[in-house]
Order: C-alpha cells, then sequence, then structure tokens
C-alpha cells in the first residue's frame, strides 16, 4: 500500500474551520455559516453537532446574526447584501482564493475582460464572476476557450479557480493564448499550493499502484481532480467519501493500492480506510512523500478583522 504525503487539510482548510471552531468557543451558538465551510461532510456534520448551522443563502441569517463566510469566498453582492442584513460578518475566505478577487478587481478597473478558468456552478467561481459580472466569462474547458468569440481588440486577462487540475488548466491557457495573443494572466499561479502538491503526489503514487483510491466528498473540486489526475496516469481511481462507501470490488486483482485525500478531507477517514484496507490484507505501507509542506494561514486575532496571510 502507498500512502502519498502530502495529503489532507491544506492551510486555508485548517484556518476556515478554525474559525467556525472560535466563533462558537467565543459567542456561543448559534453561529452561521453561508454554505459549507469547506467541501466536507463530515466536517459540517461534527461543527453542527457544536452549534454552527449552515445555510444556503446570507438571507436565512437572523438579521445582527454571526455569519460566516466559507473558504470559498462570496461576490460583492453577498458582502453587501450582508451589510443591509447588519450581519456581523466573519471571512473565512481562503487568503489564495482572495488573491484571485483582487486580480479580478484589478483586470476589471483596467478595462479588461476576464476570462475565469474553472465551473460556473463551483462556489468559489461563483464568488471570484460576482467582482465584475459584466466583464467576466467561464471558461471550463480547452474546447470553450477554443470556441470562445470577443470582439476584435478586446483586452483579455485570464483567471483560474485555484482548485483545478494543474496539467487541464495549462492546456486551456496555451489555448487562449493561441487564441488571444496579447493575453495577460498570473500563468498557473491561481492554482494553490496545495492543490499542485497533491496532484504531484497522486501521480508519483498512481506510477506505482494498481488502483488509487482518493478520500474526499463529491463536491470537493480538488478531490475530483485527483481522481482525475491518477485515471489521466492509466491507473484506475475512484473517490471514497468514507470506509462505509468503499466498494471492495474495485480491488480485485489489485497488488498494490494508493491511498491519498483531498484538501479538505479530515484525516480520521484516511486512518479508517488504511485500517480496513489492513483487514483486506493490503498491510505493507510506504510513505511516497513528494514535498514537505509549512505554509500555514494565520487567524485573524480577533475574527472580524479579515486580513488573512501567509507565514
Amino acid at each position: 500500500m502507498l500512502l502519498a504525503e502530502p495529503r489532507g487539510f491544506c492551510a486555508g482548510v485548517d484556518r476556515a474551520i478554525s474559525m467556525v471552531e472560535q466563533a462558537l468557543e467565543t459567542y456561543g451558538e448559534p453561529v452561521y455559516v453561508r454554505k459549507q465551510i469547506v467541501h466536507n461532510e463530515h466536517v459540517v456534520r461534527e461543527l453542527q453537532g457544536r452549534g454552527a448551522r449552515f445555510v444556503d443563502s446570507e438571507d436565512e441569517v437572523p438579521e445582527g446574526a454571526i455569519c460566516v463566510f466559507s473558504a470559498h469566498g462570496v461576490s460583492p453582492a453577498v458582502r453587501d447584501n450582508s451589510a443591509r442584513r447588519g450581519l456581523r460578518v466573519i471571512d473565512a475566505t481562503c487568503p489564495l482564493v482572495a488573491k484571485v478577487h483582487q486580480e479580478a478587481k484589478r483586470a476589471s478597473a483596467n478595462g479588461r475582460t476576464i476570462v475565469l478558468i474553472g465551473h460556473a456552478d463551483h462556489e468559489e467561481v461563483e464568488g471570484t464572476f460576482g467582482e465584475a459580472p459584466d466583464r467576466t466569462v467561464v471558461v471550463p474547458t480547452v474546447d470553450s476557450a477554443r470556441r470562445l468569440e470577443l470582439p476584435e481588440g478586446t483586452e483579455v486577462t485570464f483567471l483560474t479557480q485555484t482548485t483545478l487540475s494543474l496539467d487541464e488548466t495549462r492546456d486551456i491557457i496555451t489555448e487562449l493564448t493561441r487564441r488571444f495573443p496579447g493575453i495577460q494572466g498570473p500563468g498557473t499561479d491561481d492554482i494553490c499550493y496545495a492543490s499542485q502538491n497533491r496532484q504531484n503526489a497522486v501521480k508519483e503514487i498512481a506510477a506505482r499502484s494498481d488502483v488509487v483510491l482518493v478520500v474526499g466528498s463529491d463536491n470537493s473540486s480538488n478531490s475530483v481532480r485527483m481522481v482525475e489526475v491518477a485515471r489521466g496516469r492509466g491507473t484506475p481511481a475512484y473517490l471514497v467519501n468514507d470506509v462505509s462507501r468503499l466498494d471492495e470490488s474495485r480491488l480485485a486483482g489489485a497488488d498494490a493500492v494508493g491511498v491519498t485525500a483531498g484538501a479538505s478531507a479530515p484525516e480520521f477517514l484516511v486512518r479508517q480506510l488504511l485500517n480496513r484496507l489492513d483487514e483486506l490484507g493490503y498491510t505493507g505501507r510506504e510513505v511516497v512523500r513528494t514535498t514537505t509542506e509549512n505554509v500555514t494561514f494565520a487567524v485573524p486575532g480577533s475574527l472580524f478583522d479579515h486580513a488573512g496571510h501567509r507565514d
């Protein structure tokens, strides 16, 4: 059995969860959270048990109550609506997502059209798109980049969702650069360090495994991308929400099993899966480390101070 390192929680996820926990400890329940704080049902369930109340919209939060914005960020319209309703906002947006928002603001202020590489239905993309909805077009695939039509002379900037596949995003950027030679952008730098590191690690274990299991929820973009990256290396790969939903028939004939976890998946889920694999006879364990992560994002001294930074 090959265990990828790094795996699991990233700095942005750690920070966001810590902010909800600290809000509960400091102010007591209820603390309202707009959307899932991170995309993992087990994390959400645990916080619910401690008094967090998850809502789909800030409109569901009682006026004047505490409302936590999730790690995926929100649009200016959500911020404005929250202010009108007198909500006490705690902003748990990942600092790397906040960086993309700032890039969108700058591009829009400079009169540029923004090509946002990502998935339109993802909360992160909804938030970034909302910074300049009249100047932004979402491009999810190479084919959509190939078919994109913009008026002659349009000044174009591209930005990316932070949790995408590095390889696929590079292909989309190549196509956009071919189509729009004057295009500007941050390269692949918008894709967060954790997504890059976990994708590199899954490539390493996929090359040596008969099957790869990625612990993560179905709505976790970075976890789904890790499955796709492993499959792109020719290795069967599957998303496992938790050990109770492991389809053991997928291990038939597999001698070497690779295990990793998305950036929003808690380590206890990995341990439960490893214990079950031990019971199934996969007792040898090798940690495959491709890099060491030492990034942290500080929780603001005051939760209502939204300035996260990289240590």
